[in-house]
């Protein structure tokens, strides 16, 4: 599939899915409440079950919008600048963030937490932009490009999370420090937008 032998739309989505994985955000908040509570071993079910319940929905969102998409290039191209125009808003406002909070009522465990991503608005906006951006007419089907995305998701997530669940106490005190957090943030929205660039100037 086309979507494999291109080295640009794989680097770009990669990019992207690591930025958006590895973001602060309601699900790495809740991970990193689990780490500091459980500890890194007993948390990995939670890790396990984010990073897998984000694929499943990047895939059912794909799959469900992408046949949709695939038959009508003007709205695929419409979606595509709008995907481009939603990471430039994610990365202005992760930019602009204050501290996020952590939670004391994590959930906890495989099912929970993939659970929770179904209700979590930054999963859906990650999946919409995710098939608005990078969804391609000359890659194949819908099906097929749905689990190449899932796969190639749930892979870089992985390590990209295990941070907020390993260092998760240290990472909440490192935050508190204004200074710190501007450093970071603006190194994560850097990245986010970087990515934005690469697909913007892939040819579809």
């Amino acid at each position: 599939m086309e979507v494999i032998h291109d080295p640009t739309r794989v680097i770009a989505f990669v990019t992207f899915s690591a930025v958006v994985a590895g973001t602060p955000g309601p699900s790495n908040t809740l991970l990193t409440a689990v780490g500091a509570r459980a500890g890194v071993r007993r948390g990995l079910a939670s890790l396990l079950g984010q990073v897998i319940g984000t694929g499943t929905m990047l895939f059912a969102i794909t799959l469900g919008l992408g046949n949709v998409l695939l038959a009508h290039p003007l709205a695929l191209q419409v979606l595509k600048w709008g995907g481009a125009a939603m990471l430039c808003w994610m990365a202005w406002r992760i930019a602009t963030a204050g501290h996020a909070e952590g939670s004391s009522n994590a959930p906890a465990g495989f099912l929970r937490m993939a659970a929770f991503q179904w209700i979590n608005p930054k999963g859906w906006l990650i999946g919409v932009a995710a098939i608005a951006a990078f969804l391609d007419r000359r890659a194949g089907g819908a099906l097929a490009q749905a689990a190449i995305f899932a796969i190639l998701f749930t892979l870089v997530a992985l390590p990209s999370c295990l941070p907020w669940l390993a260092f998760g106490a240290a990472l909440q005190r490192f935050l508190r420090a204004p200074r710190a957090r501007r450093i970071l943030h603006g190194a994560i929205a850097a990245l986010l937008a970087a990515s934005t660039i690469l697909l913007i100037w892939t040819r579809y």
